[in-house]
């Protein structure tokens, strides 16, 4: 049960949890850096994929089985046991010598402690929130995550340059106890008696296979971009002589926190699909310019509009799920997006290095724009229009006959 109306959010459980949150964040974050150090080894960039994408397929696995329990039971207890599971798995990273079993072992470990610790944790921050003001929740918690994305490759990358591999894995488990030190201080809201509402899963029931396909495909896509920026960008960059890529991942979390803080309700004033289209035109074109950097600046330039994009992207696309199955199956919604989302992280990662082991890089980004810009065809001609028009100003595109 969350805090009633009125409530502050700056209570001290929600602030311990959210820095909870924060922390967990920051101790995966460091390992977006970890191709870097697997590179190192000499493996194709194929494996590479597969070592870092088989963490999300781990978490995309347990999560539904979690997710209600969580439910059920509450978020603390969950959390602790998927932090205590990733402080546990961590340390083994030292005995890591090639990009053979052992990586991979350990990155689907922690995929499964991270799959439990980040829902719980959310659910956690979510529960010591305003029941009324369960967006304003979510934005709060996804800004941490915003942040942790920023400061964690920037942290990375000065630990490998001045102490290896070694002190990126110690810093981590200093993350996971500050972690675990905040979620065991926090106080749990507890659970209502009448639980969780039955029967969610008979919404999907009724959605016709190809429009489920179609709206399903776009955070699938949006996730595996998402995954090739992130876990390719700092082994591309070095590839063309960019030796610092900490501020690319800084321009890019900026962009998406300002855009969010600013622009975050336009989908509510506009229309969803109004602000889809612009918001995945955007990312796809940023893809194609990253396919032609050859300099810092212009690397800058990329994640600032790669964040602008995911910025008006992340609210947009995520309401319009939880439109389109209704505001009683909110939670359905949230943990199918994200799930759809990791799916597409997971596969993305070996699909598109497989990609730029056949034609390079940049060619990988050029692909990744273009299937982009199918699935969001797809998905403006045939997904609804959810939103009741009532307060909303649709925004047209008659060249497409689109609304």
């Amino acid at each position: 049960m969350s805090r009633g109306s009125g409530a502050s959010f700056w209570n001290r459980d929600f602030l311990l949890a959210l820095f909870g949150y924060f922390f967990l964040f920051m101790a995966v974050s460091l390992f977006f850096l970890y191709p870097v150090v697997l590179e190192a080894f000499g493996p194709s960039r194929g494996r590479i994929g597969l070592i870092m994408g088989v963490y999300s397929v781990v978490a995309i696995a347990i999560r539904p089985f979690f997710g209600r329990l969580i439910d059920l039971r509450g978020g603390r207890r969950f959390a602790l046991l998927g932090i205590l599971l990733l402080l546990a798995v961590t340390p083994f990273f030292h005995l890591v010598r090639d990009a053979g079993w052992l990586p991979a072992l350990l990155r689907a470990l922690a995929g499964l402690g991270w799959g439990v610790s980040m829902t719980a944790t959310i659910a956690m921050c979510s529960d010591l929130g305003p029941v009324d003001r369960l967006a304003k929740s979510m934005g709060i918690i996804g800004v941490a995550g915003l942040v942790a994305n920023a400061l964690g490759p920037l942290l990375a990358e000065e630990l490998l340059r001045g102490g290896g591999a070694a002190r990126l894995y110690n810093a981590s488990l200093l993350f996971l106890a500050a972690a675990l030190a905040c979620v065991l201080a926090a106080r749990e809201m507890p659970r209502g008696e009448g639980g969780p509402e039955a029967g969610g899963l008979k919404a999907l029931k009724a959605v016709p296979w190809l429009q489920a396909a179609v709206i399903g495909a776009v955070p699938v896509f949006h996730g595996a971009i998402r995954g090739a920026m992130i876990f390719f960008i700092a082994v591309f960059a070095g590839s063309i002589g960019i030796g610092r890529v900490g501020p690319f991942f800084v321009v890019f979390s900026l962009a998406a926190i300002l855009t969010r803080f600013h622009l975050g309700d336009v989908s509510d004033r506009r229309g969803r699909k109004a602000v889809i289209l612009p918001a995945a035109l955007i990312i796809a074109l940023n893809l194609f310019a990253i396919a032609q950097v050859r300099s810092l600046p212009l690397l800058l330039v990329t994640g600032f509009v790669g964040g602008l994009g995911q910025g008006l992207i992340f609210p947009a696309l995520s309401t319009y799920i939880i439109d389109f199955l209704g505001r009683g199956n909110k939670g359905l919604a949230i943990s199918l997006y994200n799930s759809l989302f990791d799916v597409g992280m997971g596969l993305g990662a070996p699909v598109f290095g497989w990609i730029s082991d056949l034609a390079g890089y940049r060619w990988m980004y050029r692909v990744a724009g273009l299937l982009l810009l199918v699935s969001t065809a797809a998905f403006m001609a045939k997904a609804p229009v959810t939103e009741k028009q009532d307060g909303v100003k649709p925004t047209f595109y008659p060249f497409l006959g689109i609304r």
